[in-house]
């Protein structure tokens, strides 16, 4: 049986940065439940921080509807509430309080499906950003939560509505 070396590399990184990616992402995990109340885990395998959709929801969009959500959100004197960026895939996903039976609602994913829009199904998972992500940029906050504050799930899911039937409108009349 051999033994590993302390310096060998796993997937490019060595198990010492490997080892310190986790505390952080452990660390950043404790911040989120204490000041946020988002209440993750730690994958371990990967220094991901996992948060099960239940008791927080999610609303996952391409980057430039986003933009367009927390703007009027943000026009209508409402909080925006937490947002995180994948800047690779050029997507956002808005943190809500917590889900409901939307997702049961065949208009709704129409409408979605059409402007890559989704919402998270309970149950499901999203990744919460971590210092290692942060640092390769990978996800990011936008809007960082603020306390334990998040919107309601209904006020995010007519925003985007709004805000894509407002685009469908401008990319109608300007190939017209």
């Amino acid at each position: 049986m051999s033994m590993l070396p302390r310096t060998e590399e796993k997937c490019g990184y060595s198990l010492a940065e490997d080892y310190s990616a986790t505390q952080d992402a452990l660390a950043r995990c404790r911040h989120y439940r204490k000041s946020n109340g988002l209440y993750g885990v730690v994958d371990s395998n990967l220094g991901r921080i996992m948060l099960e959709i239940g008791a927080v929801g999610a609303v996952v969009m391409p980057a430039t509807l986003g933009e367009r959500v927390r703007g009027l959100l943000t026009s209508r004197g409402q909080r925006c509430g937490p947002v995180i960026a994948h800047p690779r895939s050029g997507r956002w996903t808005f943190l809500t309080g917590p889900t409901d039976n939307s997702y049961l609602d065949t208009v709704l994913f129409a409408e979605f499906f059409r402007v890559c829009a989704s919402v998270a199904l309970p149950g499901s998972e999203i990744v919460l950003p971590s210092p290692a992500d942060e640092r390769t940029r990978y996800r990011v906050w936008v809007n960082e939560p603020v306390g334990d504050y998040r919107p309601d799930f209904a006020q995010v899911v007519a925003a985007t509505r709004t805000s894509a039937r407002t685009s469908s409108q401008l990319l109608r009349e300007g190939s017209a």
